[in-house]
């Protein structure tokens, strides 16, 4: 049998590195601007812009913010963002891929004055998956389920759980038409991610917003201390 000479195992593993490696310049060159870096990984329909629009204009006012919007295509969610909140939001392209590189976020800033900026919300491909196997030299990753997604897929897809470190239960205000029981869902959370804190919000009905709002106030100030 003739040797293998090749290794898919290894150039993942090597593709993997490097992205890390970036990640971590990026992660200490932001942070040396006083600049903090949230990356937000959820589902398509999960309710991410509608959520960011309230997050944003809770916050605005103690900082300034700049959006990243990251879609295979399309600038639907940028033009939202900047319409409704009247914060520069740019949308990032992925040409076909289903998750964004530490390099590919270098490039995006690129686009912002970061001298203007010391919050960088990014809003991730609309994936379960790809987005949670590539850190993208973010201070912080939220990740958000929505309950017509089910209960269950902290059991499914356990990455994204296990490197976010808020987990935020959305549409909460439909649990009376879904079969989703939160109690078993924080549970399966907590068994990927003891640290993971969780939040439940409806951002429809402005239902939990406060609570992580305020999370998320004290981590950006104790970062830019």
């Amino acid at each position: 049998m003739k040797n293998k000479d090749y290794s898919v195992v290894s150039v993942k593993e090597n593709l993997l590195i490097q992205n890390d490696k970036k990640a971590d310049e990026l992660r200490k060159h932001l942070s040396s601007k006083g600049i903090f870096f949230i990356n937000v990984m959820a589902s398509p329909g999960s309710g991410k812009t509608t959520l960011l629009v309230e997050l944003i204009n809770s916050l605005k006012n103690d900082f300034r913010i700049g959006v990243m919007e990251a879609d295979i295509d399309g600038d639907v969610d940028a033009e939202r963002i900047s319409s409704l909140t009247r914060v520069r939001s740019i949308q990032v392209h992925t040409s076909g891929a289903c998750h964004l590189t530490a390099q590919m976020i270098e490039d995006a800033i690129k686009e912002f004055d970061i001298s203007n900026i010391n919050l960088l919300i990014l809003e991730n491909v609309g994936n379960l998956v790809c987005p949670a196997e590539f850190d993208t030299g973010a201070h912080l990753n939220m990740m958000l389920l929505s309950v017509p997604e089910g209960d269950d897929k902290p059991l499914k897809y356990p990455l994204i759980f296990q490197v976010s470190d808020i987990a935020v239960i959305t549409k909460i205000d439909t649990l009376e038409v879904f079969k989703f029981d939160i109690e078993a869902c924080k549970t399966y959370i907590k068994r990927r991610n003891k640290d993971a804190e969780i939040y439940e919000v409806s951002a429809v009905k402005k239902i939990g917003i406060d609570s992580l709002v305020e999370a998320l106030r004290k981590r950006i100030k104790a970062n830019q201390m």
